[in-house]
């Protein structure tokens, strides 16, 4: 296998995404596909240009079909993948099959043996048992209660552009609610707890809702266009963790020495910057969408840490504790 035909698994799994917008009955453009994909429209035109010279894959475009097969009969042949890239697939699969149940699972893992089958190395890594003995996926979300037929669902709805309604249970409130949202994207925080990004027509506004809070689904009729205007980065990069809140908030926070290597350590989020005292203490200030998840962040670091501002997060962090040290007092729940 020459290096020029090992493909990355990012270019691989644009040429299947690729490959079934084409097929599909709806009309696609470039600027549409690469809209759906988050990449620039001149990848998706070079990804075309790659189809028809390396497979000979008979790619036509008009105004009214959008671009499509002149011969429904052509197929994408297997695609050569390298033992890292099965390797990759091999973690990802039993990261599904750890973390969400995922519908997917089983059909991947036939599908890895079948590339793999197709190696040009006559002895190859035995990826399922390296993965096995050697990863360690840690307990996490098979606590969820995850209907795996949901990611079938997701998967047509996001093919065809069709909308979605549901019963959804919102924990903060103890009540469930109907909802018709078009779903965008799937965003998997820490690994495990699977929320689906939709446009919500109750709210008319982009909402995250847990997977394991869907008591019921189905696919609509009704057909959505995507809006070419939703940013998926600018979206989620002011959130911390999972929040996303309507406005930004200037975080201020001090730690201590003892917890400040835990915050030197990673990147909390994108907006960060640390100031680093005489003391080996540092102040991190962050820029943010919402303050809930900050305030339950930073009250896993106890009196190691003291918000500054904004006054918000400050009372709610002195009313949080306040509570749990009338609760410790009497013993119970307020």
């Amino acid at each position: 296998m020459t290096a020029q035909n090992v493909l990355s698994p990012r270019q691989l799994e644009r040429l299947l995404a690729i490959d079934e917008y084409i097929r599909s009955p709806i009309r696609y453009t470039a600027k549409v596909i690469a809209e759906k994909l988050s990449v620039a429209e001149r990848t998706i035109r070079l990804d075309f240009a790659f189809l028809r010279d390396r497979f000979n894959a008979p790619i036509q475009f008009n105004q009214s079909k959008g671009y499509y097969y002149s011969d429904n009969t052509w197929r994408l042949p297997t695609i050569p993948l390298t033992q890292g890239e099965l390797f990759a697939l091999t973690l990802g699969a039993r990261a599904l099959e750890a973390y969400s149940g995922s519908a997917y699972e089983a059909e991947l893992q036939s599908s890895i043996k079948q590339l793999a089958a197709r190696l040009p190395q006559k002895i190859w890594v035995d990826l399922e048992r390296l993965v096995d003995e050697r990863i360690h996926f840690q307990p996490g979300a098979e606590l969820l209660n995850l209907d795996p037929d949901i990611y079938q669902v997701l998967h047509e709805a996001w093919r065809s552009s069709r909308s979605l309604w549901m019963r959804y249970y919102t924990a903060g409130r103890n009540e469930e609610s109907e909802r018709i949202v078009d779903p965008y994207y799937l965003d998997i925080y820490r690994g495990s707890n699977p929320y689906l990004v939709a446009f919500c027509h109750n709210r008319q506004a982009f909402r995250e809702f847990r997977l394991d809070r869907i008591r019921e689904y189905r696919i609509l009729d009704e057909h959505f266009e995507p809006d070419p205007s939703f940013d998926w980065k600018k979206y989620s990069q002011n959130a911390f963790q999972v929040e996303k809140g309507d406005r930004l908030h200037k975080v201020v926070i001090d730690f201590a020495s003892r917890a400040a290597p835990y915050i030197r350590e990673r990147e909390w989020h994108p907006s960060q910057r640390i100031d680093e005292h005489p003391n080996e203490s540092l102040t991190l200030y962050l820029e943010v969408g919402g303050l809930q998840e900050v305030k339950r962040w930073v009250l896993g670091y106890g009196k190691d840490a003291l918000a500054k501002s904004p006054p918000e997060l400050v009372k709610l962090l002195q009313e949080e504790t306040e509570a749990m040290a009338r609760q410790n007092e009497i013993g119970g729940w307020e």
